[in-house]
């Protein structure tokens, strides 16, 4: 009771259920991941679980080749989707920050792919890019592009690029809303005094609003790199990680493993170097890209 009456415990009874809570539900399967990924644990057969120590990740760095492929498709997924997403979004926000009739539908209409779910958003794209009754194979006949429907998520040479481009649609407008929240921080002094120094649009936006918006681009490009790597909903609605492994991911690659084939040490292990993967990365990311500091 002593310990109740003393007003410095106060604060820590407060957020006490919050601690309780990030520690069950974060730290908790974190912790398990790692215990996990030092042990031969499938379900369906309980007889062969126990402790293999580094054995998992022996078996990913020498003889997973798999795994390999699997980086190198991560890496291009997160490039080509991280920068198109960043030129499109910006681009799409310089033009609703200009002044039209309807610009607050227009950005309200901006915002919609976005709140729709990647499970649907795959679901829609997959019935419009379908070789039978796609829309995209009707399209693309009708202008001459093509003489004949194509399988466009069925085709090793297409099925990265639809996926791709499923997503650009999808994550545009997170760049878009981003950005043109921190042009509306942008005191418009600064374009008046450009424009009175004789400066154009196109000084005015790589004097006053590339250097405004640094931050907020190093941020979100960050945010939205952790987020692709770790995309699964759509990239499994769509392909499954096919056809002939062309859109397998590392994370689409410990689905499968998991969940699919019930090993969950090694997933877990796949996991583990996925978490470090991400952590040097946000890491070596912020520190040369210089987040934070003034000019």
């Amino acid at each position: 009771m002593n310990a109740l009456n003393n007003k410095k415990w106060w604060p820590y009874l407060f957020i006490a259920p919050s601690v309780i809570l990030l520690v069950g539900f974060l730290f908790y399967p974190i912790a398990n991941v790692f215990i996990l990924s030092l042990q031969d644990y499938n379900p369906t057969k309980p007889y062969a679980n126990g402790f293999t120590g580094f054995d998992n990740f022996t078996q990913i760095f020498t003889g997973d080749k798999i795994f390999y492929s699997t980086l190198v498709i991560s890496l291009k997924w997160v490039l080509s989707e991280v920068i198109l997403q960043l030129l499109l979004g910006l681009i799409l926000a310089l033009l609703l920050n200009q002044t039209f009739r309807f610009r607050g539908l227009a950005r309200a209409a901006a915002f919609l792919p976005w709140a729709i779910s990647g499970v649907i958003t795959a679901t829609m794209w997959s019935i419009m890019f379908n070789e039978h009754f796609g829309v995209i194979n009707d399209l693309l006949k009708r202008i001459g592009f093509i003489s004949q429907n194509m399988a466009w998520t069925a085709n090793p040479s297409t099925a990265f690029g639809s996926i791709v481009t499923a997503e650009l649609w999808r994550g545009i407008p997170f760049f878009a809303i981003t950005l043109l929240a921190a042009m509306q921080n942008i005191p418009g002094e600064l374009y008046e005094s450009c424009k009175v120094d004789g400066g154009g649009r196109w000084r005015s936006f790589f004097s006053i609003t590339l250097p405004f918006l640094k931050d907020t681009i190093i941020l979100t490009t960050l945010l939205r790199a952790v987020w692709e790597f770790n995309n699964v909903d759509l990239i499994f609605t769509m392909t499954g990680g096919g056809p002939a492994n062309m859109t397998m991911t590392l994370p689409m690659y410990i689905a499968n493993q998991a969940i699919k084939s019930n090993n969950y040490g090694y997933g877990s292990a796949l996991t583990v170097i996925g978490v470090i993967l991400l952590t040097i990365f946000a890491a070596l990311y912020l520190k040369f890209s210089g987040f934070g500091k003034e000019e």
